[in-house]
């Protein structure tokens, strides 16, 4: 017979510096954090960010890499707060998820991005015995109604205004 093991479900609240957006994913090698950065890197030379890394064995350290003193250290802060093995965040200005999203989902040690938003996040940790591991988001807030023509014309220039459509 198995033993009944306990879980906690934890809310973490992702505090995510003025103007960021940030990415959270799962992953699984030592080598997360700075191919992370190679990638972001490659993907623009404006943009700014901080990437942190739970190592899940042997030092089981949070590993840093970033062009972003500020970013950098928000991340670790956030992955400490998380503490998840083998998750990773990224918080990134001047850059939107959109434009680096499909490379870090390249990286060969990524293996699930959970979220990739500006909005209020909130991360579902489940704790038990052995350790932490995310199992779900909530990104943003719950919708208010159905777009309406006026809404549908506004989200298109907005898009057109941010250069992703003619």
């Amino acid at each position: 017979m198995h033993p009944v093991l306990a879980m906690e479900i934890k809310v973490i609240q992702v505090k995510i510096p003025s103007e960021a957006n940030v990415i959270v994913g799962g992953c699984n090698f030592i080598k997360t954090a700075q191919d992370l950065h190679e990638t972001l890197a490659e993907a623009s030379p404006s943009i700014k960010f901080g990437v942190a890394f739970c190592e899940a064995s042997g030092k089981r350290l949070i590993r840093s890499e970033g062009n972003d003193a500020e970013l950098t250290k928000a991340a670790e802060q956030a992955a400490k707060e998380i503490g998840a093995g083998h998750s990773f965040i990224v918080f990134m200005k001047n850059a939107f998820p959109v434009n680096v999203l499909n490379r870090i989902k390249a990286v060969s040690e990524v293996t699930a991005v959970y979220a990739a938003t500006a909005n209020a996040l909130q991360l579902l940790v489940a704790e038990t015995p052995q350790g932490r591991g995310i199992i779900g988001v909530v990104d943003g807030e719950t919708p208010l109604g159905t777009e309406n023509d006026a809404d549908r014309t506004e989200r298109r220039e907005l898009v057109r205004k941010f250069g992703y459509k003619t």
